[in-house]
């Protein structure tokens, strides 16, 4: 609609009090990107501005409405300091090599800086693998191991499937038919259907993914930026 307009009013004026036909309209579009194609790249410029200003409204809203949920979910596991003033949320998933380099930028953070929670949402969105190391991991809190399964799954090397995650499950002292048990509970897909509604509704495409105050940050991040981001989040509080 942008290029359309910028295109009508390029037009000569006798032109729109006349009734005009499809090829002559296309004949007078070709020559005012001819003559002025820096139109395009305006009415793009233009449009973009626009696309990301509803998405910024967008995420705003559902920041708002759905704070408590990204912030307290009694049912999504906490590291950190539980009572911290400032939260990091993190979308992740076990087989995603970003989400395995950031997290010593989290871990980095989080001992300099002993005021923070980390959140963590598990969002297995790679392969079946992850699926199935998200629910182990979740069930894993059951056994009080939720800290040390988490750090052992990202930790390892190689794609994350189930055979490797009942390994690492018994190397982390998990009563494996405990947890397989476990793994079906309502709480497993409870949170993971959370994950998925969040992510979706922030408008995330990928993992990891970080919410932060009332920023969103998609992608791989540094201790540097998560330090401005945790600083800018304590500055509104």
């Amino acid at each position: 609609m942008i290029l359309a307009a910028t295109f009508a009013l390029a037009l000569p004026e006798q032109s729109l009090s006349q009734e005009i036909s499809d090829d002559r309209i296309k004949a007078l579009v070709a020559e005012t990107l001819r003559e002025n194609p820096e139109l395009v790249l305006e009415a793009l410029q233009a449009l973009e501005a626009r696309q990301a200003e509803a998405q910024a409204a967008t995420a705003a809203s559902v920041l708002t409405k759905e704070r408590t949920t990204l912030e307290r979910d009694p049912n999504a596991p906490i590291l950190g300091n539980p009572d911290g003033d400032v939260t990091i949320v993190e979308f992740f998933d076990y087989n995603c090599p970003y989400c395995k380099r950031a997290m010593p930028e989290v871990n980095a953070l989080m001992a300099d800086d002993t005021n923070v929670r980390l959140v963590l949402r598990e969002w297995p969105i790679l392969s079946e693998g992850s699926a199935f190391a998200a629910r182990a991991a979740l069930a894993s809190r059951q056994q009080g191991k939720y800290a040390e399964m988490h750090d052992a799954l990202m930790t390892m090397r190689g794609k994350v499937e189930a055979e490797a995650v009942l390994r690492i499950a018994g190397e982390v002292g998990l009563d494996i038919e405990k947890l397989k048990i476990d793994m079906q509970s309502p709480e497993v897909e409870e949170h993971i259907a959370t994950s998925m509604r969040l992510a979706e509704a922030l408008g995330f495409n990928g993992t990891p993914s970080f919410v932060v105050g009332d920023q969103l940050i998609p992608g791989f991040v540094e201790k540097p930026q998560l330090v401005e981001a945790v600083t800018a989040a304590r500055a509104v509080e």
